[in-house]
């Protein structure tokens, strides 16, 4: 979410009088390459772009090819295949071996439907999950959609676009298997008069939302490394015991009496209790176990947590097998970390690997590839 935030600021401070602009597109992946389908550049025809689609290795002729691409006004897919060891291949330096796809759509300012537009709409919905429907190939039109446009799928009437009611159907089932696997999906289709269709179905789920129940000062390099990574934080503190800077970097402030979990909780919010008071950290556990969170941290060593665990048990809130395996207590990675800031490192690995769904171990460690394919 943070790489399609800055391509937003980017193309609104955009004069489209004298700049226009396409949105390069990861919308295939085979093999291994530094960036998975859905990473994302927007390229000037002044030669800026914003966001990346490689680990540098493509963006250059990515750059030469949306230019192109922009001048004739005409999305192209190109593929770069890594695999071959010809050294006038792009790419082939990073010895990735993988065979990516890139779309380049030329973005049309006019048209209140263009894929930035699209985004736009996606962010300022802020927690909803949604699953982006975008062309990448396809001979002529249907219905006035061709290459490169993008449909943001809310329900079955967003695919009313397509106008093709056999297509409808299977695109729906399609889309229900891939929030079903949280995971994106290329997609074909035949059309009724023949023609093939093909979409990227891009899972794009809300940006992880840490909540930090606290304001000493380990609060402060937490936020910068959370900031950093491209995620919101909330704080849950006095706002007159936060240093101004802590505040700039949070999406909010909450005082601890206003503080209602089920407003502010989903199933992509982590929660660390680090207020450093033993009864504050008691009081509030209770309170998060009941909502969504799928990650509660606790700050502090084992046999603290587990007094909490027993006294609340003692005073008959015991905590279940299922809430304790989403409570991390002590709370991040073992990776040493003395300093603050090195803690803060520990914390948001752990984030990371637990909505990844990883261990958080060596990756020399891991018998599969890195990412699934």
């Amino acid at each position: 979410m943070k790489e399609i935030k800055s391509i937003l600021k980017a193309y609104k401070n955009l004069d489209h009088d004298t700049t226009r602009a396409a949105l390069a597109t990861v919308v295939r992946v085979e093999g291994s390459s530094y960036r998975r389908t859905g990473a994302r550049m927007l390229v000037m025809d002044n030669g800026v772009w914003v966001g990346g689609i490689s680990g540098g290795c493509l963006e250059g002729d990515g750059l030469k090819r949306a230019r192109l691409a922009i001048a004739k006004s005409a999305p192209s897919l190109i593929t770069y295949d890594t695999t071959e060891d010809d050294a006038h291949q792009i790419g082939v330096g990073l010895g990735c071996n993988g065979v990516i796809d890139v779309l380049l759509a030329p973005i049309e300012p006019t048209d209140p439907n263009n894929p930035v537009e699209v985004l736009k709409n996606v962010v300022a919905d802020g927690r909803k999950t949604n699953v982006l429907l975008t062309i990448t190939q396809l001979d002529g039109e249907l219905n006035g959609l061709g290459a490169g446009h993008m449909i943001r799928y809310q329900n079955q009437n967003s695919l009313h676009a397509l106008a093709d009611e056999s297509l409808i159907d299977e695109v729906e089932k399609a889309v229900q298997n891939v929030i079903y696997q949280s995971k994106s999906a290329g997609l074909a289709f035949t059309l009724s008069d023949g023609r093939e269709i093909e979409l990227f179905a891009e899972f794009l789920p809300p940006e992880l939302h840490v909540i930090l129940m606290g304001h000493q000062y380990d609060v402060f390099p937490l936020v910068k490394v959370i900031k950093e990574a491209g995620w919101r934080a909330t704080i849950v503190a006095n706002p007159q015991k936060l240093h101004r800077e802590v505040t700039s970097l949070v999406h909010q402030v909450v005082a601890p009496e206003d503080f209602v979990p089920a407003e502010l909780i989903d199933s992509y919010t982590a929660v660390i209790l680090m207020s450093h008071d033993y009864k504050t950290d008691k009081r509030n556990l209770p309170r998060l176990l009941p909502t969504s969170a799928a990650y509660i941290g606790m700050l502090g060593p084992r046999v603290r947590s587990e007094k909490i665990f027993r006294e609340l048990s003692e005073e008959g809130y015991s905590v279940s097998q299922e809430d304790m395996e989403r409570i991390f207590a002590p709370v991040g990675l073992d990776i040493g970390a003395i300093t603050p800031e090195e803690i803060a490192l520990s914390i948001v690995a752990e984030i990371r690997a637990v909505f990844s769904n990883r261990a958080g171990r060596f990756l020399r460690e891991r018998e599969s590839t890195i990412h699934e394919r």
